[in-house]
C-alpha cells in the first residue's frame, strides 16, 4: 500500500513540474503515471552506475555533478518515453528540482497524516 501511495505522490510531483515548466511537456496522467515509473527504475538501475563511473567528477565539484547526473536521467526517461518531452538540459534539470521538492513536500505531508493514527 505504500508503494502505491508513493507512486501516486510521485505522479502528482510529475505532473505539478510539468504545470509548472514550460519547458516540460507530459501528455495526461496516465503519461504522467508512466514517466513516475520509469523514472524510479532508472534510478534505482541505471543511476547508481552512473554515479561509480562519474565518481572523480562528482568529488571534484563536491556533490554538484550530481545535479548533472540527475538532468541526465530525466532526459533518458525523455528518450524512453513518447508522450513526455523535455526541452533541453536545462529544462530536465529545473524538471528533477521541481520533481524533487515537490514529492517531499507531498511525502511529509502523507507521512504527517499518518502520524495521527494509531
Amino acid at each position: 500500500m505504500r508503494l502505491i501511495l508513493k507512486l501516486i505522490l510521485n505522479t502528482i510531483a510529475v505532473l505539478v513540474a510539468a504545470y509548472i515548466l514550460p519547458g516540460i511537456m507530459v501528455d495526461g496522467p496516465l503519461t504522467a503515471l508512466i514517466v513516475a515509473v520509469v523514472l524510479g527504475v532508472v534510478n534505482v538501475v541505471v543511476k547508481p552506475i552512473v554515479i561509480v563511473l562519474t565518481l572523480p567528477a562528482t568529488i571534484l565539484t563536491l556533490g554538484l555533478f550530481l545535479f548533472v547526473i540527475n538532468a541526465l536521467m530525466v532526459m533518458l526517461v525523455d528518450w524512453l518515453i513518447p508522450g513526455f518531452a523535455v526541452a533541453g538540459f536545462w529544462w530536465a534539470l529545473l524538471f528533477s528540482l521541481v520533481v524533487s521538492l515537490v514529492g517531499s513536500v507531498l511525502n511529509w505531508l502523507a507521512d504527517g497524516s499518518r502520524e495521527d493514527r494509531p
